[in-house]
């Protein structure tokens, strides 16, 4: 394993993706793509899937000092085939050398990354596309209002989940576990990032490197419009849900899990949740005990599978 990473000291100063995009003010996203592209370095190819982050380039303008290509929802690791495909035939002809390759990356936000471009990311896994791909996970279609995805939690208001008299919890579904999702497949490496452990981000995303094959990193991105927080409470925010044990920060090695940080002692997660508009039916008019708990719940089970896996 590489060792350049190891503190914020490390982080490379040069900037691979320059400021004053479209962008909403605090965008998680934002900064996790523009640590992710300055660990990798301007040696790489982006392609987009569509999304907030279409809103990063847009014609004529980019803040990509490398190659971007922009993509259907759907169809972002079966573009990055392409890409790597080609980039490969054109070494074994000669006319790229091996040291000007480039990385191929793909960035997607949940939407795609869960649901509508699922099938092309579990082809391009059984395919063991040599690739990077990053989603930054902001729960829901924010590009589009706010709608709910596959990865929206349990008990949240979205545009298409909204609390009523017949459905007070918001939101009935519980989010999809991407992380196993794409465990199963077997991949060398997938791991959970978050934009307020970027230390953690950059050792990852190194150690990813030294691996063949698809290297999956899902992100935790607050979306200020579409979560009701302030612009300046998203790294914040960030943090306490990794104090609340709500956003595990883990890693896959070939299939073996482990844990980047475990807390000795979590926060309730009531903390993190109070500090979104979107949970904010649960606690006004009535306080949603039961809802509460069941979250709660699920969050103590999964920690203690994790204690008893480590016994």
């Amino acid at each position: 394993m590489g060792d350049q990473h190891k503190t914020l000291r490390d982080l490379p100063v040069e900037e691979n993706v320059a400021p004053g995009t479209m962008l909403c003010a605090g965008c998680g996203g934002v900064l996790l793509v523009r640590i992710f592209e300055k660990i990798l370095g301007p040696n790489t190819i982006t392609l987009n899937a569509a999304g907030c982050m279409s809103m990063l380039s847009v014609f004529p303008y980019t803040p990509f000092k490398s190659s971007w290509l922009y993509v259907a929802m759907a169809s972002a690791p079966a573009a990055a085939q392409g890409v790597r495909d080609a980039l490969d035939i054109m070494i074994r002809k000669g006319r790229i050398r091996p040291e000007d390759d480039l990385k191929v990356v793909v960035i997607t936000g949940d939407g795609a990354a869960a649901d509508i471009g699922l099938q092309t990311t579990s082809g391009a896994l059984h395919r063991n596309l040599d690739f990077y791909y990053l989603v930054y996970d902001n729960e829901g279609y924010s590009n589009t209002g706010f709608q709910a995805s596959g990865s929206s939690p349990f008990g949240a208001a979205t545009k298409t989940t909204l609390p009523s008299k017949h459905v007070p919890e918001g939101s009935l579904l519980e989010k999809k576990d991407l992380f196993e999702i794409w465990r199963a497949h077997r991949p060398p490496y997938v791991a959970t990032v978050s934009p307020a452990y970027i230390a953690d981000m950059m050792r990852k995303v190194e150690r990813a490197s030294q691996f063949a094959g698809p290297k999956l990193f899902i992100a935790h991105s607050p979306c200020p419009p579409g979560w009701d927080i302030d612009s300046g409470a998203v790294i914040r925010l960030a943090k306490m849900a990794v104090e609340t044990g709500v956003w595990p920060l883990k890693e896959a090695v070939h299939g073996q899990v482990t844990h980047s940080l475990v807390m000795k002692k979590r926060r309730p997660v009531e903390e993190y949740l109070k500090m979104q508009g979107r949970f904010e039916h649960l606690f006004s008019p009535a306080r949603q005990e039961d809802v509460l708990q069941k979250i709660q719940a699920k969050v103590d089970g999964y920690w203690k599978s994790v204690t008893e896996r480590s016994l």
